[in-house]
């Protein structure tokens, strides 16, 4: 088991504040793409996994968005999440293995994706991919930011390419949009590619 792989180590990264790629703020093309979708789709159910600090969470909630829900299987930033959001449902802050949610309890209209992806035991991509499928409604959206690097290190985060998340999502999902990010954060300008995939489960 590699150790991103348990809750522990990344309970310890977020009491010693030691998530080095964490912004501080909602992410600025994840913002753009909210600020962009119709009042029709402020109660849809959305799902932000491996959410961390969760600024998106907070901005969807701060706009009005009343089903979105948070996964974090690290207990501490899901209690500091419910300490900035008082009036966020505490129902829809789920402390839990990502892997382990049953599609049975969760079908999602949309999947919000910023830095889990890349925080995930590379080894696990393919389970992500089929559990997000799974978690997904028929013709479910997935939105969000992948790396457009090779970090090089042994440790998250996991870097990659379009060549690869292509043939990893493919098979799942038709790939809408797969290209590079024009507004992203200074710190992450031409790192990122913004992706918008369609589930392709009928049923």
């Amino acid at each position: 088991m590699n150790i991103v792989d348990q809750a522990g180590f990344w309970q310890q990264r977020y009491e010693k504040n030691s998530t080095g790629w964490d912004m501080g703020e909602v992410s600025l093309p994840l913002k753009a793409y909210v600020d962009q979708l119709p009042a029709s789709a402020k109660d849809q159910a959305i799902l932000v996994a491996g959410a961390g600090n969760a600024y998106e969470v907070g901005y969807l909630h701060k706009q009005g968005f009343t089903n979105a829900t948070l996964v974090d299987f690290a207990p501490a930033p899901i209690e500091a999440f419910a300490e900035r959001y008082p009036s966020f449902p505490t129902e829809h802050l789920i402390c839990a293995d990502f892997f382990a949610l049953s599609p049975n309890d969760y079908q999602f209209d949309w999947v919000l994706e910023q830095t889990f992806f890349c925080a995930i035991n590379p080894a696990r991509r393919d389970d992500y991919v089929q559990q997000m499928a799974k978690l997904l409604k028929p013709n479910g959206k997935l939105v969000g930011l992948l790396f457009e690097k090779d970090f090089g290190k042994p440790h998250p985060p996991f870097g990659g390419n379009a060549d690869e998340y292509r043939q990893r999502f493919a098979p799942y999902f038709d790939i809408k949009v797969m290209e590079p990010c024009y507004n992203s954060h200074p710190a992450r300008q031409g790192s990122e590619l913004f992706v918008k995939m369609q589930n392709k489960r009928q049923h």
